[in-house]
């Protein structure tokens, strides 16, 4: 194998990934994905992919598939270079530790050792089906083989002894754990793989702990998920930056402008101790959908509901990022957001649409509250409860225009939240429609993970053309009988997070004006049937 060698022609390995001689490992690019349907299957009017410059080529480590996804340091010297890969060897024995590692150890090496390479999971991943599955490192199984291969032989006992006949054949060098590092920033922990996989291993779990293990013990991890994302939420109160006092004028301003709108009631009620529930929003909604927890505030009033919103510190901003990458990030904000809800003595904590805080707060909070816990129910059903209560009047025919539905793998796919939005949309929704595949089949949006706030040197790249595919090819062909721009369509995505990710990607691919589709939540669809609104609630552009 030598330099000289096209992208295809190389045949890529695990042991590869220490090969220093290789400045790429394997290029990504355009002529390797799949083509689009029409009118998106012409390359030549599709944007062309970032260069990088020769400055963010030094600032950032690319050598894998040339795209880079952070800035990491740059050791001078050899020494430099082995106390990374020490400190990595370290994070790697602490991984596998009880003591260190007892929330996640047991699904972690059942998943080292029942992998028995069926290639089952590779067809299940839209990152490997969007390279027509051809780009060997991103199938799930590359990444845990070598992170599997790196614990045969430098945990295991006599690991490097044995090697030769273990098939521990991967180096560890500073190629090594950097490669490694962005391999686990290709994939969008969706968990598809472990869904389908006949043994149960779950590649998106192993993916979830080597990045773990780079936060934890090398403090390396993408600028927007700690940085900017948990360390602001706790320092500040919000991963936007928007304190109590500005998120207050806020929604004051988005609820006022709501009412002119609907002729409702949207007053948000702050701070309101003893309430029955406790609504905690992504705050990215208040600063780019207001719209959305508008709707909220309209629909909870206009039923009835006893609920409130906090302006206490973190308690109003559910996202939790540390989900992503760091278990001690993420109980940091959990245990905030129980701490706060006690104080004001709520009944329950309702979660709005956002993937990441349910499962954040649902699944994983479970783990580490255990006195603390306090009951802690979804949006989705609670909205299903209100629609089908007889309290709120509704008139379908005003969404009477093509719908279809995105599935965001937090909610549906881990949680196992299916059915409440989809008897909201086949109630309130007359032209309502299914993706193929769908519910707990559902692909990723290309957000996933944390991707959609990231958007460093040429990653905002990756993440549309490729993370994004599949998915962009599913809202298409659920649109294909109707596919031209004089139908407006509207994807309906109950996820902040995913409503980033398919914001740009909707507006990188101009699908509004080519195709006629927009985007948002569910709860604008539910205020948008009510009877008496006084202007419709749907807006027909990107956002």
């Amino acid at each position: 194998m030598t330099e000289g060698k096209t992208r295809n022609e190389r045949k890529i390995t695990a042991r590869d990934m220490a090969r220093r001689d290789l400045k790429v490992l394997d290029p990504i690019g355009p002529d390797e994905l799949f083509p689009l349907p029409p009118p998106y299957d012409k390359a030549e009017e599709q944007p062309g992919w970032k260069e990088l410059s020769e400055k963010a080529k030094a600032n950032a480590v690319c050598t894998l598939d040339g795209i880079a996804t952070t800035k990491l340091p740059s050791p001078r010297t050899p020494e430099e270079e082995k106390k990374y890969v020490d400190q990595f060897l370290e994070g790697l024995k602490k991984l596998l530790s009880r003591e260190n590692n007892w929330e996640f150890l047991q699904p972690l090496t059942l998943s080292l050792e029942y992998c028995v390479g069926c290639q089952t999971c590779a067809d299940a991943c839209h990152v490997f089906m969007a390279t027509d599955r051809r780009k060997e490192i991103y199938r799930p199984t590359y990444r845990s083989d070598v992170f599997r291969k790196l614990v045969k032989k430098y945990v295991k006992p006599g690991g490097q002894l044995l090697a030769p006949f273990t098939g521990a054949d991967v180096e560890l060098n500073w190629d090594t754990i950097t490669r490694l590092y962005e391999l686990a920033y290709r994939c969008h922990l969706c968990r598809r793989c472990a869904q389908t996989c006949p043994m149960g291993v779950d590649n998106g779990l192993i993916a979830h702990e080597i990045r773990k293990l780079f936060s934890q013990e090398l403090g390396w991890a993408p600028r927007e998920l700690h940085e900017k994302g948990t360390v602001l939420q706790l320092e500040v109160g919000s991963s936007t930056g928007m304190n109590p006092m500005v998120l207050k004028d806020n929604v004051e301003f988005i609820d006022e402008d709501m009412q002119d709108v609907t002729g409702f009631s949207a007053d948000s009620p702050f701070d309101k101790e003893g309430a029955e529930l406790l609504l905690i929003h992504n705050a990215g909604e208040i600063l780019a959908w207001p719209e959305n927890p508008g709707a909220f505030a309209i629909i909870l009033n206009a039923a009835g509901m006893d609920w409130t919103l906090s302006s206490h510190e973190v308690g109003y901003d559910g996202v939790n990022y540390g989900l992503f990458y760091d278990d001690v990030q993420l109980a940091r904000v959990a245990m905030t957001h129980v701490q706060i809800a006690k104080k004001l003595g709520v009944k329950k904590i309702v979660m709005g649409e956002c993937g990441h805080q349910h499962k954040a707060m649902m699944a994983v909070a479970d783990r580490i509250l255990g006195s603390d816990a306090i009951p802690r129910e979804s949006a989705l059903t609670l909205l299903e409860e209100i629609v089908f209560s007889g309290k709120i009047e509704f008139d379908p025919s005003k969404n009477d225009f093509p719908v279809t539905l995105h599935d965001p793998c937090n909610i549906v796919r881990n949680l196992g939240i299916v059915e409440p939005q989809r008897r909201i949309l086949r109630y309130l929704c007359p032209q309502y429609r299914e993706m193929t595949p769908h519910g707990v089949h559902n692909y990723c949006c290309g957000g996933g993970s944390g991707f959609a706030v990231m958007s460093p040197f040429n990653f905002t790249d990756w993440r549309i053309n490729v993370g994004s595919r599949v998915k962009f090819k599913q809202i298409l062909d659920a649109f294909a009988d109707q596919p031209g721009p004089e139908v407006k369509k509207y994807l309906c995505a109950p996820c902040s997070n995913c409503k980033g990710q398919l914001r740009d990607l909707l507006q990188y691919y101009g699908a509004l004006e080519r195709s006629g589709i927009t985007y948002g939540g569910l709860v604008e669809l539910i205020v948008n049937a009510m009877v008496d609104i006084k202007e419709p609630f749907i807006h027909w552009e990107i956002r």
